[in-house]
């Protein structure tokens, strides 16, 4: 009796099949599916509870001519996450590592200490959305809900104990969830889509509040966490053996944030278009939260548009809290060496939500003030990314090119001046 062969998990059967593609034996979309995880995994920090307040905001006051700017952001967006999950191939080593290895002691210390605060910051925001969809969806007291959030984004994260392709799959499934949420809205909301095709590519900033918001569209869009998790998610994926090797596991990867951010870009559009079609063109141009969004879009629109939107909202606070968790554990092994127990860091992570909600603080001021603290963050990552894939001694033949490394500045800087003019404007200083 022979003895049995021990059964092929279902990450062993994605690294064989990227074999096969590299080998050029798949082609095409198949050849792409192996490679398919990291980029709907980042992609999710790109549709997060945060981002429904600023689109629904910029759609009710100013309707479809905002539009160009989540169209910016997304540019962006795909630019910086390219970056990122290059580096990981190219080094296999993360962002965090990186500067680790090469910076020193008191700048990792501070750059550690800033990256957490942004990964809590980005927990509360994404647990204050999921939370606010169940107290609204189901009715359940917020605390409660705030609990069950918990619960359930830790079940999210034991996915991780079968091997990266279960949560990858998850993760992905909810992405493509929320896609068909708003395709639903598109559908019931009518919108105009000579205006979107317009307003898609046309500049327009009409007055202070337009730049405003403008500036907090990009401001909500282009997270600090995913900037530093991507290279976390691709650098052990799939193991280059050669130059060549790393060439094309980088082309696979372009592809796939190419698909994986605009699907995260087209759902933005479609938060603020819908908000342009049931809001603003129905005269209703100061809903400016997702309380008074969920209300208005009943009786605008009928239960089954306001629940449709409740589910993609908890689809979306549900998955990003758990893309923050995993990004808070890349960001402190790779900065201090070690990691805290998963139940820990989301019974920690957790804690600064339950307290907002248990003494009763405005849900929405506080999904406003943690983008502050985001935006405070999001540089650092972004410069320190730039650093690195411009140096041939760290990135090998994935270094940047030199127009590469321009185009990353000036996206660096541009942020930069973005996230100072979004913060003063917070605080009152308007030097618009």
């Amino acid at each position: 009796m022979g003895l049995s062969a021990s059964p092929v998990s279902s990450e062993d059967k994605a690294v064989m099949r990227a074999r096969k593609a590299l080998k050029q034996h798949h082609r095409g979309l198949r050849g792409l599916l192996p490679f398919i995880g990291p980029a709907f995994i980042a992609a999710v920090a790109y549709v997060d509870p945060g981002n429904y307040a600023t689109n629904i905001q910029s759609g009710s006051a100013f309707g479809y001519r905002l539009l160009w700017v989540v169209v910016l952001a997304n540019l962006m967006a795909i630019f910086i996450q390219r970056l990122s999950a290059k580096l990981g191939i190219a080094t296999g080593k993360n962002l965090p590592e990186l500067c680790r290895a090469h910076f020193p002691t008191p700048i990792n210390i501070g750059l550690w200490v800033f990256a957490e605060i942004a990964a809590m910051a980005t927990d509360l925001a994404e647990f204050l959305g999921a939370s606010l969809g169940l107290n609204l969806l189901f009715h359940i007291p917020l605390i409660v809900a705030t609990v069950i959030t918990g619960v359930g984004t830790y079940l999210i994260l034991m996915l991780d104990r079968f091997g990266f392709r279960p949560l990858e799959r998850f993760i992905t499934a909810m992405v493509v969830l929320m896609g068909v949420c708003y395709l639903a809205e598109t559908i019931v909301s009518r919108p105009s889509f000579s205006q979107i095709a317009m307003h898609s590519v046309l500049p327009w900033l009409g007055n202070s509040q337009a730049v405003t918001l403008a500036v907090g569209v990009i401001g909500a869009t282009v997270m600090p966490h995913a900037v530093y998790l991507h290279s976390g998610l691709t650098q052990q994926r799939i193991r280059p053996r050669n130059d060549e090797e790393k060439i094309q596991i980088n082309q696979f990867s372009t592809k796939e944030i190419v698909i994986a951010l605009v699907l995260a870009g087209l759902i933005n559009m479609s938060m603020m278009y819908m908000a342009a079609a049931a809001f603003h063109s129905t005269g209703h141009t100061h809903v400016a939260d997702i309380q008074s969004a969920y209300q208005t879009l009943t009786p605008l629109l009928g239960p089954a548009a306001s629940a449709v939107f409740l589910v993609s909202l908890l689809t979306s606070g549900f998955s990003s809290s758990a893309v923050g968790t995993m990004a808070g554990q890349v960001i402190m092994q790779g900065f201090v060496g070690f990691t805290i127990p998963l139940w820990a860091r989301r019974l920690v992570t957790m804690l600064p939500t339950v307290i907002v909600v248990w003494i009763g603080l405005d849900p929405t001021r506080t999904l406003v003030i943690s983008q502050v603290i985001l935006s405070l963050v999001l540089p650092l990552p972004i410069f320190s990314l730039v650093y690195f894939t411009r140096r041939r001694e760290v990135m090998g033949v994935l270094v940047n090119r030199p127009i590469t490394t321009v185009i990353a500045s000036v996206i660096a800087g541009l942020v930069f001046v973005l996230n100072v003019i979004l913060i003063l404007g917070t605080f009152g200083v308007n030097i618009l």
